[in-house]
């Protein structure tokens, strides 16, 4: 059985995130594709919007495949989340299984800062979206060095796509562009919830994982 993990703050998730997994799915084929909003990440500050709201943004990655499922796992352990836990977690839940971490480009090139980085490698494969034209040969020099040290890094491509959730929480989109931006599912939280309706200060960088 092959399981990827797909994790992130998602706050909101939009199509870019969408484009990322279904590259990751693409590049995989896997059995089980677990979709895991973070805590709270340990790169960032914590995420105003709640987490069961942001879990039941995530609902619009199922459409992607019957192999997708979101879990609140990581949102109800409470306090910081860290991916070597997570993988811990599903290593039990799935004994034997291949496991695959989905991550960006930026945490593919500071993968040596994450918390116990050569247990991850132990435990799963890497699979990397480059989501910036032209970052191709700083992602290939990184992935020979996470090999050198035991680990296994594949490549999927994405489609780069101009968008951040920061630039969404912020205005920097304006509201009336979201349809471009946003599957239907996750406007449709944000106007029930009624998110974003002033200007948030989180940082700007958004990415598919999460560990420092």
């Amino acid at each position: 059985m092959k399981v990827l993990l797909y994790g992130g703050t998602f706050d909101p998730p939009h199509n870019g995130h969408m484009n990322n997994l279904r590259a990751a799915l693409e590049r995989v084929q896997p059995d089980r594709a677990i979709v895991m909003p973070a805590g709270i990440p340990p790169h960032k500050a914590a995420s105003a919007t709640p987490g069961p709201v942001r879990l039941a943004m995530c609902a619009c990655f199922t459409a992607l495949s019957p192999v997708v499922e979101v879990s609140d796992w990581e949102i109800r352990q409470g306090g910081r989340s860290y991916t070597v836990h997570t993988l811990e977690m599903l290593r039990e839940r799935f004994p034997g299984a291949e496991l695959y971490l989905s991550v960006g480009s930026d945490m593919l090139l500071g993968f040596q800062k994450w918390r116990r980085w050569q247990d991850i490698l132990q435990m799963a494969d890497l699979v990397v979206e480059s989501r910036r034209p032209g970052d191709e040969a700083a992602l290939h020099q990184a992935a020979e060095t996470l090999q050198a040290a035991g680990g296994r890094v594949l490549f999927a491509h994405a489609e780069s796509y101009p968008c951040a959730s920061s630039e969404l929480r912020t205005g920097q989109i304006p509201r009336a562009a979201w349809g471009q931006y946003l599957p239907d599912i996750v406007r449709q939280v944000i106007d029930a919830e009624g998110l974003y309706s002033g200007v948030q200060t989180l940082p700007e960088k958004e990415e598919l994982c999460h560990d420092l």
